[in-house]
This record gives C-alpha cells, sequence and structure tokens, in this order.
C-alpha cells in the first residue's frame, strides 16, 4: 500500500496548479496561537521568538547557553518548520535569577520579541493550533478549477494526514521503526520519534482508503467521532439527524485510528476498513502493540479556519489560513498544486 504523500490520493483530484512553495522562508510563515495569557509572574521567562531558518531545538538548546541554564530548563510547545519564518513561544525557568538582555540574543536569524514572567514550563502539543501565511512562486494551471478547489477547502476541508515532517528525510522513520521493532536499540527520543511515525504511517493508509471511497469527510456504519478541538472521541452509534448537524458545524470530525494495543474501536464498515488496512502493516501494529501504545484517535477532516487566498499577480497566489494543533499546512496546499 502507497502512502508516501506524493502517492496518496486527493479528495479534488488532479491539482489544478503547479507551483513552487518555499521559494524563500518569507513565503511559509507561521504563527503559534497558544491559546493563553502569561501569568505575568513566576520563574519562568515566557519568550515570543521569531527565527528564520532555524531548527527549534537549535534555539532552544541556544537560549539555554545564553541564559546560563540546563537545556531541560527551556521548554516550547511544537517543533516548527526550518525553512520558514515561524514565531513562537519558548520558556526559560530562572530559578532566582533576572532575566538576561535577550535583545543581545547572538543569532541574526533569531529574534526575541517580547518576554514576560510565567508559572510553568511549555510543555509539547499546549497550544491551541497555528497560522499559516502560504506564498505559492510561478503558477501555472487552470485558474478558474483553481477557484473551485479553493472554494472547496474553504466550505469542505482536506483530509487530515500526517505531513512529511512526521516521517523524516526522505520518509525514512518508519524502515527504522520496522528495525527497532525487529529489535534494534535506540535511545528513549528516538524511540517515541519513530513510535509516532509508525502510528501515522497507518493513519495514513487508513485515510488513503476512505479519500478512495469519498468517505474522509462523511461517516460509515460504525463511525468512531472525534470531538473538535480536543482528543476525546465516541462511538459507535446510529448516525441520526443530530450527529448529522454537529457534523455540518465542524464540531465532530470521522476518525482514524492511531494504532495500539487491542482491537480498533470501530464497528460495521469503518471497523472493517481499519483492519484490511492494518493488516497490511501487520509488523508495525504489532510493534505498537508490543510497545503497549494505547488505541487513540486523530480527526480524517481538516477544517482551515479563515481560509483566504488573494493572487499577488499573475503567478503568485497567498494562502492564510489557521488550523488546530497536529494538523500539517502542507496538506492544504497538495490539494490545489502538484
Amino acid at each position: 500500500m502507497n502512502t508516501t504523500e506524493s502517492e496518496l490520493p486527493r479528495a479534488y483530484g488532479t491539482p489544478p496548479l503547479t507551483g513552487t512553495l518555499r521559494s524563500t522562508p518569507e513565503d511559509f510563515r507561521v504563527e503559534e496561537i497558544l491559546g493563553y495569557d502569561a501569568d505575568g509572574e513566576g520563574e519562568h521567562a515566557l519568550l515570543w521568538v521569531e527565527k528564520r531558518e532555524a531548527n527549534t531545538d537549535w534555539v532552544a538548546r541556544e537560549l539555554a547557553r545564553f541564559a546560563g541554564v540546563s537545556p531541560v530548563n527551556v521548554g516550547y510547545a511544537g517543533l516548527k518548520d526550518r525553512h520558514a519564518v515561524t514565531r513562537q513561544a519558548f520558556t526559560v525557568q530562572l530559578p532566582g535569577k533576572a532575566d538576561p538582555d535577550w535583545s543581545a540574543f547572538p543569532h541574526a536569524e533569531v529574534k526575541v520579541l517580547a518576554s514576560t514572567r510565567h508559572k510553568r514550563k511549555l510543555k509539547r502539543g499546549a497550544l491551541r493550533g497555528n497560522r499559516f501565511v502560504l506564498v505559492l512562486r510561478d503558477v501555472r494551471g487552470d485558474r478558474e478549477r483553481a477557484e473551485e478547489v479553493l472554494n472547496n477547502i474553504a466550505t469542505r476541508g482536506v483530509p487530515n494526514y500526517f505531513g512529511e515532517q512526521r516521517f523524516g528525510r526522505e520518509g525514512g522513520n518508519v524502515a527504522q521503526a520496522r528495525a527497532m521493532f525487529a529489535g534494534r536499540r535506540v535511545d528513549r527520543d528516538k524511540r517515541s520519534i519513530l513510535l509516532s511515525a509508525a502510528r501515522s504511517h497507518i493513519f495514513n493508509g487508513v485515510l488513503a482508503a476512505r479519500v478512495e471511497r469519498d468517505a474522509w469527510d462523511k461517516p460509515l456504519e460504525g463511525e468512531i467521532w472525534s470531538l473538535a478541538g480536543s482528543r476525546s472521541w465516541f462511538g459507535p452509534e446510529p448516525f441520526d439527524d443530530v450527529l448529522a448537524t454537529r457534523l455540518a458545524q465542524g464540531d465532530i470530525h470521522p476518525s482514524g485510528p492511531l494504532w495500539g494495543q487491542g482491537d480498533s474501536p470501530a464497528g460495521g464498515a469503518a471497523g472493517e476498513l481499519e483492519h484490511e488496512v492494518s493488516a497490511a502493516f501487520s509488523d508495525l501494529t504489532e510493534g505498537l502493540a508490543a510497545a503497549r501504545m494505547d488505541q487513540e484517535r486523530r480527526p480524517l477532516r481538516l477544517l482551515a479556519k479563515e481560509f483566504r487566498w488573494r493572487w499577488l499577480d499573475d503567478e503568485a497566489l497567498e494562502l492564510s489560513f489557521e488550523l488546530p494543533a497536529g494538523a500539517y499546512a502542507t496538506v492544504v496546499a497538495r490539494e490545489l498544486i502538484a
């Protein structure tokens, strides 16, 4: 089964446009949405940082070095694209210490835009979402059909695939996960990355099968429903007018498996499809079960909030939108451009 990003089926057929994403870092802008305000007091400095072509882990280590603390004293909510201009929050624990002069941070590609005090270390995943502004360059193709696809994205959303970033360079994390399950030793941090890649690979396979059946944004019999804005899910239960209204309003989404020990909770046609797809990845499902990962769920549908577009000129198209945490801007763009 093909689950590399280039081979995953698209919701709206062959993209109507060709073009280039990330001609420059400025063409891919990301801004975190934490969803809460700083406490204004505490032993952590909460920093708002802009970085350009810089790795999030590297920035965290350099902030620790500059502040004279251990790297474990630095927290951040999410990894951000390196080949981009991104704004994100970091915390630096400074027990009994005053803030250093953040304006003197010695790296031109990183700017500390603001700082305040906070009571808690930022934890991974502790954000509401991200805002994106993407500029597609050298755009060619059918602009009339592109407008149709853009309107579909705005109203119907896109399949919520895991993006290529989840799978490492040239998708190598899945092969490494298979080697780990076969007995190769890896360190703890790498193990977590490989377990996530294995689950994501299976999820993409299930979602690809649902896209091929045009059932990624509508229910199958035995559906498990994912609650928007949370990791909670429920079902299966008969599809009725109440569920139909909640689905239309974006309050719930059909879901797919993040594989773990035990059976998928989906029933009926949804469960049969998940078992059929997972059987093609039996080495991964068995490895995840042996690692005692729990069965979890992820929405199959991704709705981009405040989705807007404008043509900057005849060959440049700007997209702006907001996505929930854990979603990928590239899976939005891939519906539009090859």
